[in-house]
């Protein structure tokens, strides 16, 4: 599928969706059937639901979404639609309610989606903007596998043994390439118009003017982020926000979350084993504040969303935007480091088939890369299906990140997909990139 075809075949398009669905259910089944009861229903920290609220809330925002305003179906447990919505109680709240128990939850989930896929058979893909090119169907697939980057979150946080195993990134030698990359000035096509499944706040397409400035070729690695912690970076106000430098005194923090420091060594742990830091590996774990600090103790700064999505999806030659950084082709094992194939970053520089028309590696997965930019609406915008989706979330007290990481899935990761969160968030896998701007005569 390509940036330009509006006319992809619906055979096609249902075949997608098919895929998408069963990908993601069975994702969400991996990371709920390795623990136990108790831990399923265990709220591992106060910033995460319990694994139950999630799984049930996949299946009853399938059953809002497909089966009811698609499939115009009465409402299988009309009872529990208040429990699940994510609006009326906040995630602190959610191990005091009726919670479906985990075998109640996946049935119920599993009947809504043997439900659902018959629906799928029968939908014709258009007639409305919600069955338009299979959209619902992208939406719920990409609602769900957005759940199982929360659930993996969740699997980060919790205490006790290993629960989750992948194999690690294959290695790389030392990337030896330029440090930082020029991305020339002048306009370029931001956000989308025309991807059949993008969300709201993608769109529409619209021309966007940048200065010329200089992007990191990769993102920054553990072992650049040590040098900001040992010339005591966490200690110097002056690298600091006031509201940045106010969040870690107050909560004594010295480091990305999840690291310590024993012997003289710093060790991390992830997802139950605790390890040496790779310092090869983009920084992970780490606040706006801290991408923010580090940045200005390097004498640069995090680059604006537009500036990001330019590096990323801006082709000089043919003068167009790209889906993805190596052209219009669905991430493959080779682009990107994506789909939760790992647990883990893969080594700075790793991914040559995967870098942009401008030569900047790992845009797309790792790590969701954290920019300058407050989450703001695209000129045009218009809230689709709901305005919970994105415009409650408009204004100055969310940070954009672009770019997705290892735990997310391709359905839910393009050239213009946009995250938003907290500038103090570090539970999420977040790293960042820096950029200056380029001088000029």
């Amino acid at each position: 599928m390509t940036e330009t075809e509006t006319d992809i075949d619906i055979e096609t398009l249902r075949d997608r969706a098919l895929r998408s669905l069963t990908t993601a259910r069975a994702r969400t089944a991996l990371l709920t059937d390795c623990v136990e009861g108790p831990d399923l229903t265990a709220q591992h920290s106060p910033l995460m639901s319990p694994l139950v609220w999630d799984l049930a809330h996949i299946g009853n925002q399938e059953e809002l979404w497909l089966l009811r305003n698609v499939g115009g179906r009465e409402p299988m447990r009309p009872e529990i639609d208040s429990l699940y919505d994510a609006f009326e109680h906040p995630r602190s709240e959610r191990p005091s309610l009726p919670l479906l128990a985990p075998d109640e939850a996946r049935q119920y989930a599993a009947e809504v989606r043997g439900r659902a896929l018959d629906l799928l058979e029968g939908t014709a893909f258009t007639g409305s903007r919600l069955t338009e090119a299979g959209f619902a169907f992208g939406m719920i697939a990409q609602h769900e596998q957005q759940h199982d980057e929360t659930m993996l979150i969740t699997h980060q946080l919790r205490k006790g043994p290993q629960a989750l195993t992948a194999p690690d990134p294959d290695p790389v030698p030392p990337f030896t390439g330029p440090a930082e990359v020029l991305v020339p000035g002048g306009p370029f096509t931001m956000g989308t118009s025309t991807e059949p499944w993008a969300l709201d706040n993608e769109r529409p397409a619209h021309r966007r003017e940048v200065a010329s400035f200089w992007i990191d070729t990769t993102p920054v690695t553990n072992a650049r982020y040590l040098a900001f912690i040992e010339d005591g970076g966490y200690e110097q106000e002056r690298w600091w926000t006031p509201a940045g430098w106010a969040h870690i005194r107050e909560h004594a923090i010295h480091a990305p979350l999840f690291w310590q420091r024993d012997n003289g060594q710093w060790l991390r742990r992830r997802f139950g084993v605790t390890e040496v830091v790779p310092p090869e590996e983009p920084v992970l774990h780490v606040s706006w504040y801290e991408a923010d600090a580090y940045a200005r103790w390097a004498g640069r700064r995090l680059p604006t969303e537009a500036e990001w999505e330019k590096a990323a999806r801006h082709d000089p030659v043919e003068n167009r935007s790209r889906r993805y950084p190596w052209g219009d082709a669905d991430p493959g094992p080779a682009h990107a480091n994506l789909g939760q194939r790992h647990l883990r970053p893969a080594p700075a520089g790793s991914y040559p088939e995967g870098e942009s028309a401008l030569g900047v590696r790992q845009l797309i997965g790792d790590v969701w890369e954290w920019t300058s930019s407050d989450l703001l609406p695209y000129p045009g915008f218009s809230a689709f299906p709901y305005k919970e989706y994105s415009e409650v979330f408009f204004g100055p007290e969310y940070k954009v990140l672009r770019g997705g990481s290892f735990a997310v899935d391709p359905v839910a990761c393009r050239g213009t997909f946009r995250n938003w969160d907290y500038p103090i968030r570090r539970q999420i896998f977040s790293g960042f990139r820096t950029a200056r701007t380029a001088e000029t005569d």
